[in-house]
């Protein structure tokens, strides 16, 4: 009955929350057609307001659906339900625009929708943080408490037991810990209830939500009745791998056949499917490219570059590609020609540029020649940028995981690039925290991610991108 109550309790969160966001996106988007229609725009997008407002809604709905809400998990951090809604309403206003904008009866200008999205994002940010302290102050004062017991005293259960317990709002009730050795929760307040054997008579007497288990796999004769008790009990059953002492991050489990096997990492492309759709979609999106746009921009660049500088029209460079993999990579010459060009990075006053190199480096026009190299297969429209041989060698020496960024095709713009970590890396720090950025699209790529990309990609070079030389 208690895990019934949990799921009914995160059910009417979930369902508050996103009936305030609709509420709110509604509002904000009414308050703003209100406020400025009759100075700026007119009644251009007033002519079918409801039909608008529906398909706002029908973006959010989608959106949420394929995002999920994050508010009511009993442990989780400011910066995490930030980053969460960031996140859906970014992509819910590429998917609005993209809508609203197709359809005549509904047109939206950009500034609005750009004004509308800015101060939704403040308003859904303030009204989630709030959300999420009313639940925290519910918690703290008894409500939607949840009762847990441990089996098992190995020191990852020590951890865990501070994770839970030590913020009072996070609802959780340790009740005790089962083992037949009692040594390691000697010095916390948490009470030994008894061997192993007690497990079962106790959770016939008492009502509990969660039971976390860190017992060997040697001990399955013991362990198995457990779960058979709690799964026809309504109590979750989790078991705590004794990893803790040498890995501090998540995994995931994957099934070996039937032997379950923990992996350091999601990977989403090492499924066949994702490279094959990511595959089609390069060789689409770069053909399309190369055989529409580029060959105008190929001329003018060729001519420019040979009225003003002698030499190639293409400089290419050997760089490491997937599974370390060597491939020559394309670009239009934006260099005097010189002996560095395989040692040293370009700076921001580099004097081996040409004035009109300057402007294809700024303008990112030098790296379109790529999408040969996406067309051939050895880059990615998306993906980590391939260094030069010399920094590969370099800061796999000086850098941990570094490799890691050759799991997957290198790409012609990528998560680093619009986060921050383009261009010159004067500081080690710097390509440390490109080679995070790496990691974290290797193990979070979806097709939206590489759209959302691709968009700030697209947004960044005709804005203006600082880290752009």
């Amino acid at each position: 009955m208690a895990m019934k109550q949990t799921t009914r309790f995160n059910q009417i969160v979930a369902a508050l929350l996103i009936m305030g966001d609709v509420v709110i996106l509604n509002c904000v988007f009414l308050g703003l057609q209100f406020t400025l229609y009759h100075y700026i725009y007119g009644d251009v997008f007033t002519r079918e307001l409801r039909l608008t407002l529906l398909l706002l809604t029908a973006c959010y709905l989608l959106c949420t659906t394929c995002f999920g809400v994050v508010l009511h998990k009993r442990v989780i951090r400011s910066e995490e339900i930030i980053k969460h809604i960031l996140t859906l309403l970014t992509f819910h206003f590429i998917l609005f625009a993209i809508l609203v904008n197709s359809w005549d009866e509904c047109h939206v200008p950009l500034g609005m929708l750009a004004l509308f999205s800015v101060l939704s994002a403040c308003a859904l940010i303030g009204y989630r943080l709030t959300f999420r302290s009313l639940i925290k102050f519910y918690r703290k004062k008894g409500g939607n408490i949840r009762k847990a017991v441990y089996v098992g005293n190995a020191s990852n259960m020590v951890d865990l037991y501070h994770q839970m317990t030590d913020d009072p709002t996070s609802g959780f009730h340790v009740l005790g810990y089962f083992d037949d050795d009692k040594t390691t929760f000697n010095s916390s307040d948490l009470p030994h209830l008894g061997g192993i054997a007690k497990v079962i008579p106790f959770l016939k007497q008492h009502d509990l939500d969660y039971i976390y288990c860190c017992l060997p796999s040697k001990r399955s004769e013991e362990i198995l009745p457990i779960i058979n008790y709690c799964e026809n009990n309504f109590i979750r059953f989790y078991s705590v791998p004794n990893v803790r002492r040498y890995l501090k991050r998540r995994m995931v489990m994957e099934l070996m056949g039937d032997v379950p096997v923990l992996s350091i990492r999601e990977e989403p492309l090492s499924i066949y499917e994702n490279q094959v759709g990511k595959r089609i979609f390069d060789v689409l999106f770069s053909g399309a490219f190369l055989f529409t746009l580029f060959p105008f921009i190929f001329v003018t660049v060729a001519l420019i570059t040979k009225l003003t500088s002698p030499g190639p029209v293409f400089f290419k460079q050997k760089r490491s590609g997937l599974n370390g993999k060597e491939f020559w990579c394309y670009k239009f010459r934006s260099m005097k020609v010189n002996n560095d060009s395989d040692k040293l990075q370009a700076t921001k006053d580099d004097p081996r540029k040409t004035k009109f190199g300057n402007f294809l480096r700024k303008s990112s026009i030098d790296e379109l020649p790529q999408f040969i190299n996406v067309l051939i297969g050895d880059m990615s429209v998306v993906g980590p940028r391939p260094h030069m041989l010399k920094h590969t060698e370099e800061y796999s020496a000086l850098i941990d995981k570094f490799m890691i960024r050759h799991w997957v095709k290198p790409g012609i713009t990528g998560w680093a690039q619009v986060t921050g970590f383009r261009g010159e890396t004067k500081e080690l720090y710097q390509m440390e925290g490109r080679v995070k950025k790496d990691i974290w699209y290797i193990e979070n790529w979806t097709f939206l991610l590489d759209l959302l990309i691709i968009y700030k990609t697209i947004r960044n070079a005709i804005c203006g991108d600082k880290e752009a030389y």
